[in-house]
């Protein structure tokens, strides 16, 4: 969502959503006949797979109680036989509390708009990636110096919530503060092997942007964490 309603120099593979409130019986596969519909409008052929059909895929679902498909996207190529492209669309249905919401509008394919988190919030969840997955994704290192740049908070009550609910912290009542991000962050900053990291997310940058992945080391990342809790 970076990408689409921000601008954020980075391709994506995933399409994340939530609910504006606890709905245990939302069902996904309402939405699905009518996307299938409209992609076929363009030119798609839609196979819909479960979250369950491989555990490679499986494993990339932050959250247990979260809805999720694989969408297998195929696409018409002038020069030869469709392409295949592999999304995978998940739905928080226990969205955690404190979440701040903005409409944005765009124009393609048409005019249209969308409900989201709002950068601080979405930053917060970002957050709670960075803090709780179990395995390293270079791309949320990737999206943590994008916000760092564009000088966002966490969303400190958001981040609290989902801390509450998922993670290691689950049911600790901890009280997310810049001090307290501050220090957690640092020491996974240090835990992380930037190699993996790297490889993870390069395939998914501008050949300008892998460039500046020779930066990643422990100590660059703590600077910027530092850059960042020194700016607000």
């Amino acid at each position: 969502m970076l990408r689409i309603l921000h601008g954020l120099m980075r391709f994506s593979e995933d399409l994340d959503f939530a609910l504006l409130e606890v709905d245990r019986g939302f069902d996904l596969n309402s939405y699905l006949g009518s996307m299938n519909a409209e992609l076929k409008a363009f030119g798609y052929d839609l196979k819909i797979e479960g979250r369950s059909s491989a555990n490679a895929v499986q494993n990339t679902f932050l959250k247990d109680d979260s809805l999720g498909r694989l969408l297998n996207v195929q696409y018409p190529k002038a020069d030869g036989p469709k392409r295949s492209l592999k999304i995978k669309l998940e739905v928080d249905t226990n969205p955690p509390a404190g979440a701040n919401t903005e409409t944005k509008f765009l124009d393609f394919p048409i005019n249209f708009s969308v409900t989201a988190h709002d950068l601080p919030s979405l930053f917060a969840g970002k957050s709670h990636a960075l803090l709780c997955r179990e395995y390293i994704k270079g791309r949320d290192w990737f999206d943590f110096l994008w916000y760092v740049g564009q000088k966002i908070k966490p969303n400190f009550n958001f981040l609290s919530s989902a801390l509450e609910q998922f993670g290691p912290w689950k049911g600790t009542a901890v009280k997310a503060t810049m001090d307290w991000y501050k220090k957690e962050l640092a020491s996974r900053i240090k835990e992380v092997d930037w190699q993996k990291a790297k490889t993870d997310v390069q395939r998914f940058l501008r050949p300008v942007d892998v460039k500046t992945l020779d930066l990643w080391t422990t100590d660059f990342f703590l600077a910027n964490l530092k850059r960042l809790t020194s700016m607000l």
